[in-house]
């Protein structure tokens, strides 16, 4: 059990920074695309070939305005060490961020200081800068303008990983009253600068060995040619379901694990950046295949193998469902093909054959291979779509990239992934889209479907947002998983029982798989899941913000109760249900339809998840205290307000249902937060016109939100029509 619980948190770990790694490689397309565009249109070579002299020649504004979109992609990349170092630190600390990226950024140049302090120290660099002979080459360089050990983005993620472990740890320390002002947050600069400090003199002694290793396991990997290269490529699609593919390929892309090459008399480390040296030079001629092969294997299978599995998969599909998967395939396909962001399609069959999944990664390794067999050398920036084959491949021309040679290896793996997914799914009867056997509807959303669904909502039968509380039920509630985060197309998060975490309710979502590992989940939707991550984070703090947290965990209930005896204030003790009920006795605060709060068709109410209670379809104008007390909450908006009665129960009346977006109009309360109201008495209006014609629904819960539902019962007395004003529940003891 205790080696379970250690995998499952190395798991953790690993996926953490996994995550942390993502966050800094998401910005490489944009700074690729200025690079890419300022690059080959400033390159007087491509200027002249295309004879654009009179627009983008030295002086013209298109030449300004390119130049500086080359030198920014370039700023970018030649600081990606000091980014990855904040990037790493952001994604790693628990809390208090902006505190650790601030750190991390100290931190990267306190060391990076240290080191050149140390080298001048030992006569490795002169006073003036200059560099000792016996130096090994390329071992100094020179960051933010410090001359240092040429650490590359490691030097960063050693930053922001040490950072994150001691910002964790002391973000709250509490220091004696004289220097008390040092506390918390303000203490992790402090510690931090000591610490790297110590971190640079370390790095100072051992990082010469580790150059020596990094670049002698780059010699293995080198010579071992295409089969290393076939290796490299294998590993990072294997990688993909568990999140790790980051931690694979980065090292590869941005160190001198990826080889080392001179360009225009600048050593430079890294596939990536050897790449793009040579695409910003105007000297290149071609570029290296030694440093693309570890990029150019993706563009084979992204952009043509996988889309040839999802027309596979359409094919056989059951002729029913063609035409609503074909929808979803289609897009699933053309997303892989112009960005080469490829889990939509991967995730499709991961789950239904894993053996298929191990075998594309063999055609992805294969892919590799073949590019460096070819001599294709066109670089990427973040995947491998038609966005960077162009940028990379076809504008730098064919003499620099031979791109025009993928183009029978794009016939051939469209060809094979094709007759191979359609081979497999008939033999194998696999269950890919379209082949489920439940008879559940697959669909995408119309003009039609808004209009039905904003028809409905007038009648109070959508909720605001259905399929992040479907998530929310999925993962088992909001007590059993913690921060929601995202990568490319999955959601990330810690459950703490996950026996109560629901597959199926997942999958309704439209999630295309889900992996667990010890205590980390990951739910994949494609690239598409940015937008489910922000909807579902805004409507977890839209839940608490209405009291969720008071009612959902039974433990934050009211405890310690007597069955006979409620003492909810020093004052008020109780002994018999009827002097309970009359206490109890709540009245209506709007006129109109009552009806219990099950019955309202919105699943953040019917479910009780705010509490028990009741639902009005609002008839009149008027707004009335349902109860005597104080008002303690009302929302910017005033679509909602809560109540404590004399009891302490916090009663929330709901005015409609999605009237937060009407941004305050058509509801106005005559009251403020701290307020006394008496039962029955106006406390505000609406207007049901403005709430109409705004397609949001009359409908009007008013809940309990502190109400300890396994003791205590909400009882609708009730029926059909009431007058704002009159008694229509009580709220009694479970006997």
């Amino acid at each position: 059990m205790e080696k379970i619980k250690k995998e499952s948190r190395i798991f953790l770990t690993l996926q953490t920074i996994g995550r942390a790694f993502f966050l800094p490689v998401s910005i490489l397309p944009v700074a690729g695309l200025l690079l890419g565009l300022g690059a080959s249109f400033t390159n007087e070579k491509t200027i002249a070939y295309y004879h654009l002299e009179k627009l983008l020649a030295q002086g013209t504004f298109l030449n300004y305005i390119l130049t500086i979109m080359n030198n920014v992609g370039l700023a970018v990349f030649a600081n990606l060490p000091l980014i990855f170092a904040m990037a790493v630190a952001f994604g790693m600390a628990k809390k208090e961020r902006g505190v650790a990226v601030l750190s991390a950024g100290l931190s990267f140049i306190i060391m990076h200081t240290t080191i050149k302090t140390l080298l001048v120290f030992n006569g490795t660099i002169s006073p003036s800068g200059e560099i000792s002979e016996k130096v090994l080459n390329g071992a100094i360089g020179t960051v933010l303008g410090i001359q240092t050990l040429e650490m590359g983005v490691f030097g960063g993620i050693i930053t922001g990983l040490g950072v994150a472990f001691l910002h964790n740890k002391f973000y709250k320390t509490k220091l004696p009253a004289a220097i008390s002002f040092f506390s918390g947050v303000r203490f992790v600069p402090i510690i931090c600068t000591f610490s790297y400090i110590i971190v640079g003199a370390v790095s100072f002694l051992i990082w010469p060995f580790i150059q020596q290793g990094i670049y002698a396991i780059g010699s293995v990997v080198m010579s071992t040619g295409d089969v290393g290269i076939f290796i490299f490529g294998f590993m990072e699609r294997i990688l993909i379901p568990f999140g790790l593919h980051h931690i694979w390929y980065i090292p590869f892309w941005q160190t001198g694990l990826g080889g080392s090459a001179v360009v225009d008399g600048v050593m430079q480390y890294g596939a990536q950046n050897i790449f793009f040296a040579e695409l910003a030079s105007p000297n290149t001629k071609h570029f290296s295949i030694e440093a693309a092969k570890f990029m150019t294997g993706k563009y084979s299978f992204m952009m043509a193998g996988l889309p040839g599995a999802a027309l596979a998969m359409y094919h056989c599909a059951k002729p029913e469902k063609r035409k609503i998967v074909g929808g979803l395939l289609f897009s699933a396909a053309l997303t892989s093909f112009l960005t080469g962001i490829t889990e939509p399609i991967e995730f499709t069959f991961l789950f239904v054959a894993p053996f298929v999944f191990v075998i594309h990664c063999i055609f992805a390794g294969l892919s590799f291979a073949l590019m460096s067999i070819l001599k294709i050398a066109i670089g990427t920036t973040f995947s491998c779509g038609l966005i960077d084959l162009t940028l990379f491949g076809i504008l730098p021309g064919n003499s620099k990239t031979n791109w025009l040679m993928i183009l029978p290896v794009f016939v051939l793996y469209f060809t094979v992934y094709y007759f191979f997914f359609k081979f497999v799914i008939l033999k194998w009867n696999l269950k890919t889209p379209g082949r489920e056997d439940d008879t559940e509807e697959v669909k995408l959303y119309t003009k039609n479907d808004y209009n039905t669904m904003r028809d409905e909502r007038k009648k109070g039968v959508v909720l605001e947002d259905t399929v992040s509380q479907a998530i929310i039920n999925g993962l088992g509630g909001l007590d059993n998983f913690g921060d929601v985060t995202c990568c490319a197309t999955r959601l990330r998060m810690q459950i703490n029982n996950m026996d109560l975490v629901n597959d199926g309710i997942l999958k309704q979502t439209g999630a295309m798989g889900i992996i667990k590992k010890g205590n980390g989940i990951q739910v994949v939707y494609g690239p598409t899941v940015s937008v489910i991550k922000s909807n579902l984070t805004e409507y977890i703090d839209k839940i608490k913000e209405h009291g969720m947290e008071a009612s959902f965990a039974e433990e934050k209930s009211i405890k310690n109760v007597d069955l006979k005896v409620l003492s909810l204030c020093e004052d008020c003790i109780l002994e018999d249900y009827e002097s309970l009920e009359e206490i109890n006795k709540i009245v209506a605060p709007f006129k109109g339809k009552i009806f219990d709060v099950e019955n309202i068709n919105d699943k953040i109410f019917n479910t009780k998840v705010l509490g028990d209670g009741f639902a009005i379809e609002i008839e009149g104008n008027e707004i009335l205290a349902p109860t005597n007390g104080k008002i303690i909450n009302i929302y910017d908006t005033e679509h909602a307000f809560i109540i404590e009665d004399n009891y302490k129960h916090n009663i929330l009346v709901h005015v409609g249902l999605g009237t937060v977006g009407l941004n305050g109009k058509g509801i106005k309360l005559f009251k403020k937060v701290g307020d006394e109201v008496k039962k029955g008495e106006k406390i505000g209006e609406i207007d049901k016109k403005i709430i109409t014609e705004s397609g949001f629904s009359l409908v009007s819960p008013v809940t309990f939100l502190n109400v300890d539902k396994a003791r205590y019962n909400i009882q609708v007395e009730k029926e059909g029509n009431v007058e704002a004003g009159e008694e229509a529940i009580i709220f009694i003891i479970k006997k």
